[in-house]
C-alpha cells in the first residue's frame, strides 16, 4: 500500500511539474509565426545594420522567422503608419533608434503621437557618434581640424544623414560653438553622405559609429572626436567632445523595439522578455561590440518611457536653441 501511494504521489508530482512547465512555456511564448520588422531607414545605414543583427538573433531565440521591411520617409511617418495599420498582435514590430521619438517630432510634423500611439518595450543598445573627415584632410587631430576649417573658408560645409537628426544638429552646434559658419548638406542615409566625405566633396560629418567604424579601420575616414560620455572601446585614442571643451555636445541614440500603443500589456511583456534574452546572447553581444555599440541592461517599459520623455524634452530644447528646421 505504501509503495502504491508513493508511486501515486510521484505520478501526481510529475503531472503537476509538466503542467507548470507547459503553462510557463505557453505564457512566455511570443509567436511561432513570421514577424515583420519595420525599420524606418534605408538599407545599409546604422539603424538598418543594428536591426538586422537583432532580428537574426530573435529568429534563433524565438524559433520564428523575422524579416526586415525598410520603410523610410517623412521622418518616420511612413514606418509608423505601416506599424499602426497592422494588428497589435506582435506579428509586426519596429526596431529603430529612439530619435524617432525624441528629436524628429520637433522638426517634422508627425501623423502620430510619439509618446502615446507607439510604445518602446525594450532598449537593447546605445549608439554613439563620431566626427569624421576625409582621408585627405591634412589635420591629424581635432585642434588641427578646426584650424584647417578656419583657414579654408571654402570648405564651409558639413554633411548629415538626415534633416533633423543628431548628425544635423551636432554639426550646427559645432559650427556655432567653434566660431565657424558652416552650411548643412543633407543626404538620405549615412552611405551617400560618407561617400561625399571620403571623396573630399564635403569636409566632414557627424555619423553613427556603426557605419563609420569600418571605414575608419580601413583608413578611408579620419576620426576626430566622439560624442559619448566616455571614450569608446572601439576608438580608444579618439577624445570625447567633453574632453575637447564642448560639454554641451553630448547625446546618443538608443536602439529600441517599438510596438503599437494598443498592444496588450501581457504581449508587450513577452516581446520585451524575448528581446532582452536575445540581446544577452553571446553572439549578439559580440556583434554589438564589433559594431562599436554599447549593450544596455534590461529595463522596465516604464523606465524606458521615462527616459524617452526626458530625451524628448532635452532634444526639444537643443532644437529650439539652435533654431533647427527642415530647411537648414
Amino acid at each position: 500500500m505504501f509503495k502504491r501511494n508513493k508511486q501515486c504521489v510521484r505520478a501526481k508530482f510529475a503531472v503537476g511539474t509538466l503542467l507548470m512547465v507547459t503553462a510557463f512555456g505557453t505564457a512566455s511564448a511570443w509567436t511561432s509565426k513570421p514577424v515583420r520588422v519595420i525599420v524606418p531607414a534605408v538599407a545599409g545605414g546604422t539603424m538598418d545594420v543594428v536591426s538586422r543583427v537583432l532580428a537574426d538573433q530573435l529568429s534563433r531565440e524565438v524559433g520564428a522567422s523575422f524579416f526586415v521591411d525598410n520603410k523610410r520617409g517623412a521622418g518616420g511617418n511612413v514606418a509608423v503608419a505601416s506599424l499602426l495599420s497592422a494588428p497589435a498582435d506582435g506579428q509586426t514590430i519596429m526596431i529603430a533608434f529612439d530619435n524617432i521619438l525624441t528629436e524628429i517630432p520637433h522638426v517634422i510634423k508627425q501623423n502620430f503621437s510619439p509618446l502615446k500611439d507607439i510604445k518602446p518595450v525594450a532598449a537593447f543598445a546605445r549608439s554613439s557618434f563620431v566626427l569624421v573627415g576625409g582621408p585627405d584632410l591634412p589635420a591629424s587631430d581635432f585642434k588641427g581640424f578646426i584650424s584647417y576649417l578656419k583657414a579654408n573658408p571654402k570648405k564651409d560645409t558639413f554633411a548629415s544623414y538626415a534633416v533633423g537628426s543628431a548628425s544635423h544638429y551636432a554639426g550646427l552646434m559645432l559650427s556655432e560653438q567653434s566660431g565657424l559658419k558652416l552650411q548643412h548638406v543633407p543626404f538620405v542615409g549615412s552611405p551617400p553622405a560618407l561617400l561625399q566625405v571620403m571623396s573630399g566633396e564635403v569636409p566632414f560629418m557627424v555619423d553613427g559609429v556603426v557605419t563609420s567604424l569600418p571605414l575608419v579601420r580601413a583608413g578611408k575616414l579620419k576620426p576626430y572626436a566622439v560624442i559619448a560620455s566616455h571614450r569608446l572601446p572601439a576608438l580608444p585614442n579618439v577624445p570625447t567632445f567633453t574632453e575637447l571643451g564642448y560639454p554641451n555636445i553630448q547625446f546618443s541614440n538608443l536602439a529600441v523595439v517599438i510596438v503599437p500603443g494598443a498592444t496588450p500589456p501581457d504581449l508587450a511583456e513577452k516581446i520585451r522578455t524575448a528581446v532582452y534574452k536575445a540581446a544577452a546572447a553571446s553572439p549578439l553581444q559580440k556583434r554589438l561590440t564589433d559594431l562599436g555599440l554599447e549593450s544596455m541592461p534590461p529595463q522596465s517599459s516604464e523606465a524606458i518611457a521615462r527616459t524617452e520623455k526626458e530625451g524628448f524634452d532635452r532634444i526639444g530644447k537643443i532644437i529650439h536653441d539652435y533654431k533647427l528646421n527642415v530647411s537648414q
